[in-house]
């Protein structure tokens, strides 16, 4: 039996979704003109006014907000309460080492936290499971999202974060743990480590998993589904609007339900930013019309998907979008972690290396690892061969402390990273996603 844990929302009538999102959308505008003079500046310089809009069908006419905003704005341009109204921040890396940091309420924490217990409940979670969050805490928003989530749903939370293999499957056996949040590759990687100690899937008291942060493709699903006796559930979100849980997975596993009284979502041309209809592929946008600290009207996701308004078998009516088919950006994310190579390039430039540099991206025993190969200048390569671990070692400390990821990296000769067309290929991602 389907499961929800704010049925009068989740299962509400089309016409009363689209009522709050009238609603809250021309209250969000006026906030924002109130209250961020950053929008406001937007907004007046495509001639607009909060009475221009009245409703989701004047959406269009808003500006969009992009990564760059964000970093032009950081760190407290664009938010709409003051500091002492706000109780807590989460942050992602950026293209170029600023981070993105966003701002909440304690409202905003409150509302991010029932979208993640609709999660868990559309996973079949209730009060009397044992939920095992081994997301990364701290600035990353998965722990504290689905830490808070489990909470409001009433379950035993046991708040593993990341890491500890050992620890975690300690856990998950002795306190007999039933629903695992973490990444998909991690969810994997445990359900090898449990099958090569000799657990079989009806020895491992798993049921269900949330899962996210990384793209997954079906086979991996049905892996971990048969390797932990599980169901898999997908689970999506950004930190620029809260977090995991602007939308989840149902038990029916085809799409991920947005959490559209929380947020409005728009497919567009990446190229021209014009409004693409429903079941059409493109960039997914997303309007926050809840948020009080940090809202984001319009905001590009670069995430390239579909939209399906088809009657769902769970009972929910709130729209649904498809995993993620690619970006519109050159955003690679490697164990759950935004990595730009613009941020690589920071790096390079900083310690005077020749920007000749390629990504090698792969995935090994179900854990991604990245691989930076480097061209020497011709000055280092005949001076300092010498130097050559030195210099490696110094990159990939620096390279941690931008990433926040370990890199290998490979310093190589000069003008031996092939180019194609006098242009280099930055990215060579090995994964079978």
């Amino acid at each position: 039996m389907e499961r929800y844990y704010q049925p009068e929302i989740e299962c509400a009538s089309r016409e009363q979704i689209l009522a709050w999102q009238n609603e809250r959308l021309v209250q969000q505008v006026r906030n924002v003109w109130d209250n961020v003079p950053y929008y406001r500046a937007k907004m007046e310089a495509k001639g607009l006014t909060p009475d221009d809009i009245k409703g989701v069908e004047d959406l269009h006419k808003l500006p969009f907000v992009t990564k760059d905003d964000l970093r032009q704005a950081y760190p407290y341009g664009l938010v709409a309460r003051p500091l002492k109204d706000c109780v807590r921040i989460q942050s992602t890396s950026g293209t170029t080492g600023k981070r993105v940091v966003a701002f909440y309420t304690q409202h905003d924490i409150d509302l991010w936290e029932d979208c993640c217990a609709r999660a868990i409940t559309a996973a079949g979670g209730t009060n009397e499971d044992v939920c095992q969050v081994s997301y990364g805490y701290g600035l990353f928003t998965g722990g504290p999202g689905l830490n808070g989530g489990s909470h409001k749903v009433g379950c035993l939370t046991i708040p593993t974060s990341s890491g500890n293999t050992e620890r975690q499957i300690m856990f998950i056996r002795d306190l007999n743990a039933t629903i695992l949040c973490c990444t998909p590759s991690y969810a994997a990687y445990l359900g090898e480590s449990m099958k090569e100690m000799g657990l079989s899937p009806d020895e491992i008291p798993l049921k269900a998993g949330i899962f996210g942060a990384e793209a997954w493709s079906e086979e991996m699903r049905q892996d971990i589904q048969n390797t932990l006796g599980i169901k898999a559930y997908d689970i999506y979100g950004l930190t620029e609007l809260s977090g995991p849980g602007v939308a989840f997975e149902c038990s029916a596993q085809s799409g991920m339900h947005i959490n559209e009284d929380h947020f409005i979502a728009e497919i567009i041309d990446p190229d021209t930013g014009e409004v693409l209809p429903d079941g059409a592929q493109g960039e997914l946008v997303f309007t926050s019309i809840t948020k009080e600290a940090f809202p984001l009207l319009r905001y590009r996701t670069r995430d390239i998907c579909v939209l399906s308004r088809e009657k769902c078998s769970c009972g929910r009516t709130h729209v649904k979008m498809c995993k993620p088919r690619g970006r519109s950006d050159d955003m690679l994310i490697i164990k759950g972690v935004n990595v730009f190579p613009s941020q690589i390039e920071t790096v390079l430039l900083g310690q005077s290396f020749a920007p000749n540099y390629q990504l090698i991206v792969d995935r090994v025993n179900n854990t991604d690892t990245l691989e930076v190969q480097v061209e020497m200048t011709p000055e280092m390569f005949s001076d300092q061969l010498s130097h050559v671990a030195e210099l490696e070692k110094k990159l990939v400390d620096d390279l941690k402390s931008m990433l926040g990821i370990y890199a290998k990296v490979r310093l190589v000769a000069p003008k031996s990273i092939q180019r194609s067309e006098g242009k280099a290929v930055r990215v060579i991602d090995k994964r079978k996603i």
